[in-house]
């Protein structure tokens, strides 16, 4: 199968798009959601992005370095948002957006 010699990434881009939809989810039943508007913004930003790289993936795409290098500049912005806000789904999501976006700048490089 094509997608085998993705497997490492596409398990990063998996799991920072649980975090990223977990924590969209969460800050909306956050008592201020007007302060968690652009976590929530990037949030879905972020998890549309890893979902779209990991299908790409999945199937061999000819512009996988392009795209995964895209999905580190959304991851870092994501986690670079979640990190300013105290909430544990937050500071998860932040961990998750770095790591895919080291995984994806190495991917593409």
């Amino acid at each position: 199968m094509s997608h085998e010699k993705h497997q490492q990434l596409i398990q990063v881009l998996h799991e920072c798009m649980a975090a990223c939809n977990h924590c969209f989810d969460a800050c909306l039943q956050e008592e201020n959601v007007k302060m968690m508007a652009e976590c929530i913004r990037l949030d879905r930003e972020c998890a549309d992005i890893c979902n779209f790289l990991e299908q790409a993936l999945a199937r061999n795409t000819p512009f996988a370095a392009a795209l995964a290098s895209v999905c580190a500049t959304v991851c870092e912005a994501c986690g670079n948002e979640c990190q300013k806000h105290d909430h544990d789904h937050c500071q998860e999501c932040a961990k998750a957006c770095f790591a895919c976006a080291e995984a994806c700048r190495k991917f593409a490089a």
